[in-house]
């Protein structure tokens, strides 16, 4: 796991990135900033009352003289990011809606994603996911050709990595939407020196079984296929057929996997997210995410119950889907 982050720190120190932190007062939040600008990687925004925000780090004895503080209170150019929301929203927000809308500290922090005063934004040390996830679907969208983003588990033990999608976000996925997921899961693979090979799961191997869950399946892989024919991909396959050469060569003898896949598209969120676990918890893999892919910029959410190591490795993950 070191390595992995380690890699990570040298793709982001002495880029110049910042991540906006709306939950500026936050203990763990402020402890993985002050960590984060001390060692030169990036440079935390901490969105709040500046006041309480440096009586709190004050408090907790960190150093966050060399991150930036920002109020939406009290924000210089906050006329010019109400014009902005309103016209992004495209109807949808009044100015008056706005004014108060972007006195909330995740919609502030979108925002200065946005404007492009910030690089990413990490969030959810209190906050929900919808709260966290809702502003960036609003205002930074999803890129060209994608619909929904989507959520992945890198899963790391000793020198082997496999990225796992979707174990966050979407529930019942539709042919299109895996076809999605698998295309941008290959851009998250690539981020943390994984070399794409990707495997659409089912219950059926090439036709073992039929259904309209598998004819699902093999449809996303058309689709993912013409959305980019770079792609090293197959489908439909179950995880051993995916995983197992032996198994491979019996099951799926003509695939381009040959029983090498890394990169596993799950058929939905139940599969996906039962999967990461059982290999997190029987396998004795590390999951590191969920990581949310498809938007224009990088927003990422955190679990309430994080650390502030894992609040650390998120945003190094921000600073790094940026580049």
């Amino acid at each position: 796991m070191s390595q992995l982050f380690d890699q990570l720190k040298e793709k982001v120190t002495m880029q110049n990135k910042s991540v906006v932190f709306p939950e500026g007062t936050d203990e763990r939040i402020l402890t993985a900033a002050s960590q984060l600008s001390a060692a030169g990687i990036l440079t935390p925004i901490l969105i709040g009352d500046n006041t309480s925000i440096k009586q709190k780090a004050e408090e907790l004895g960190v150093d966050i003289s060399s991150c930036k503080l920002m109020d939406p209170k009290n924000f210089p150019e906050f006329d010019l990011m109400v014009e902005t929301f309103v016209d992004r929203r495209k109807g949808k927000a009044t100015e008056e809606d706005a004014r108060k809308i972007l006195l909330d500290a995740n919609y502030f922090g979108t925002m200065l994603v946005y404007l492009n005063q910030a690089d990413g934004l990490v969030s959810g040390a209190t906050s929900s996911t919808a709260d966290t996830v809702r502003p960036a679907l609003q205002i930074i969208k999803t890129k060209e050709g994608i619909k929904k983003t989507s959520g992945v588990f890198v899963m790391v033990r000793d020198d082997e990595k496999y990225v796992f999608a979707d174990c966050a976000i979407n529930i019942t996925p539709e042919a299109q939407d895996l076809a999605e997921i698998a295309v941008e899961s290959a851009v998250t693979a690539e981020l943390f020196d994984v070399d794409p090979r990707i495997a659409m799961l089912s219950f059926s191997t090439k036709g073992s079984a039929k259904s309209a869950e598998t004819d699902k399946v093999t449809e996303a892989l058309q689709i993912a296929k013409e959305k980019n024919p770079s792609l090293v991909i197959d489908g439909e396959f179950q995880f051993d057929a995916a995983i197992v050469p032996s198994v491979a060569e019996k099951k799926a003898p003509d695939s381009v996997l040959n029983g090498d896949a890394n990169t596993f598209i799950f058929p939905s969120l139940e599969a996906g997210n039962i999967g990461y676990k059982i290999a997190q918890r029987l396998g004795g893999y590390e999951a590191v995410g969920p990581v949310l892919q498809g938007l224009n910029k990088p927003v990422n959410d955190l679990s309430r119950g994080c650390s502030a190591d894992d609040v650390f490795k998120l945003a190094l993950i921000t600073a790094a889907q940026a580049e």
